[in-house]
């Protein structure tokens, strides 16, 4: 008895958690439903259970109730546009190295760019609120970096959710620096049998437990060659405990569960609506459908005739309503009212210009942390190569949201006012330029055409390689008309 009591202790400690994973647990497994959505999300049953509704009643509502999933569109809006640059990576000595080359390309072993996968790093991190990455490197008891590098063996990364981390403990060192000094995570579930992987600053130790058979199988005890735990852990933004973060959508869950619930009560509304419900006694026999025959037994009550049990419930374009309020209320809790297209048509100029300085700051805050913990892996890359870092990572601080289109519109207002005042027109060029990806000289100044000296000029651009749109940006007195009639010139005076 004590052998088997000993033994579930032992798999008790290594499966278990600490108590911060038991108390989120739940949170985060909310989370992750409310952003997989499909068929996650329908086993989940987020669908509220009507009193006095069956087993089947119930999966069939759960079968025809539709997600639509704000959690993933948010994201994916954030992640669209933190990623439209790629950040900007000085990697000092460590440039030339061909580990660092292929980490680039393949930085996981799984095919995944860094890029690619800092971009999966961002949308776990949005959705917990934070993430762990484990910097690897496999130990093949090589003697030299020459034979590490014939056998391919170079440091490598992997993303793990909170959800599969369920142990860490942190210590403050001489220095006040908070190190890890202890980290557990599930490393891999095949059926029954889980792998759990547990480090310290000496030791790596993994355990497999057959949780069919309540038995371990297996462990494996190697020393840590780091000295350290090459776990980072990326935020999305920092809470008031240390290593829990503040997820983008732990709010917009909630009303898009609310949202999910309305749909379905759409569903019953117009069903209910188009197919009332008959009362009748047991002996009454009705048919189904249009035209339908209902046999009544001659002796029956009069008081017990069968009649339509009329639907008094909500309309339809109140609960339409509901949701149209949450989704506004997901727009502004997001900040992305003025990103949205269904939206915008309906924000005034100076509430989008709002919107967009603060989802501008919120991504700035995303990006900064995602360059931390990027710093942070490149610095544990190099303690296994050998090297010191010395190299400087750079993402975007400030992301380009504009309304283009108001803007157009008020630049054409400008010169329409001020149709021949070079400056204003200059000005114009440089911005409609901008928008069009052209490079304009700000200094050049490209003097306003007359109409006698124009197809000539016109005629000069062409020859000397300009575009149509860059002509137009550079001298906003054309018209592609203009532009027509030189091209159309200079190829008569090229046939003669």
């Amino acid at each position: 008895m004590d052998a088997i009591q000993k033994l579930n202790d032992a798999i008790a400690k290594v499966a278990g958690g600490n108590d911060l994973y038991d108390t989120y647990k739940e949170t985060w497994q909310y989370l992750l439903e409310s952003y997989i959505g499909g068929e996650e999300y329908r086993r989940a049953n987020h669908l509220v259970r009507y009193q006095l509704e069956t087993e089947p009643e119930y999966q069939a509502r759960l079968r025809t109730t539709p997600l639509e999933n704000h959690c993933a569109s948010v994201i994916s809006v954030y992640n669209s546009f933190l990623f439209r640059t790629e950040p900007k990576r000085d990697l000092g000595s460590i440039e030339n190295l061909a580990e660092t080359y292929d980490f680039m390309r393949d930085a996981d072993f799984d095919g995944r760019s860094l890029d690619n996968f800092m971009k999966d790093v961002a949308t776990w991190t949005s959705v917990f609120g934070h993430a762990w990455v484990i910097v690897s490197k496999p130990n093949i008891n090589a003697t030299t970096r020459g034979d590490e590098v014939e056998a391919g063996v170079r440091p490598y990364l992997s993303v793990l959710t909170p959800l599969v981390v369920l142990d860490w403990n942190w210590s403050r060192s001489p220095s006040g620096r908070y190190q890890l000094n202890y980290f557990k995570y599930l490393e891999d579930v095949n059926k029954d049998v889980h792998t759990v992987k547990e480090w310290t600053n000496d030791v790596i130790t993994t355990t497999v437990i057959d949780m069919g058979e309540e038995t371990i199988t297996d462990t494996i005890i190697e020393p840590n060659g780091l000295g350290k735990i090459p776990a980072v852990c990326v935020y999305n933004k920092k809470g008031v405990v240390k290593s829990i973060g503040i997820s983008d959508i732990a709010d917009i869950a909630d009303a898009q569960r609310f949202i999910y619930n309305a749909t379905s009560e759409i569903d019953q509304s117009i069903r209910l609506d188009s197919h009332p419900s008959l009362v009748k006694t047991p002996e009454t026999n009705a048919g189904i459908g249009a035209g339908s025959i209902i046999h009544m037994p001659e002796n029956l009550d009069p008081g017990l005739k069968p009649y339509i049990l009329e639907f008094s419930g909500a309309s339809v374009d109140k609960i339409l309503g509901a949701i149209q309020h949450q989704v506004s209320n997901i727009d502004k809790m997001a900040n992305t009212g003025a990103v949205r297209a269904t939206e915008s048509r309906v924000m005034s100029g100076i509430a989008m210009e709002t919107e967009f300085q603060l989802l501008n700051a919120k991504l700035s805050e995303k990006a900064d942390q995602l360059e931390l913990a990027e710093e942070q892996i490149w610095k544990l890359f190099c303690e296994y190569m050998g090297y010191a870092w010395n190299g400087d990572i750079d993402y975007p601080g400030s992301f380009n949201i504009r309304d283009t289109g108001s803007e157009i519109a008020q630049l054409k207002t400008a010169a329409e006012t001020s149709p021949n005042d070079p400056q204003i027109q200059k000005g114009i060029a440089i911005k409609v330029a901008e928008w069009m990806e052209l490079e304009y000289d700000e200094d050049e100044v490209m003097p306003t055409t007359t109409p006698e000296d124009r197809p000539v000029h016109m005629q000069e651009m062409i020859m000397g390689g300009y575009e149509d749109a860059q002509i137009l940006a550079l001298h906003p007195e054309v018209t592609q008309n203009d532009i027509n009639n030189a091209r159309t010139a200079l190829l008569t005076n090229q046939g003669e």
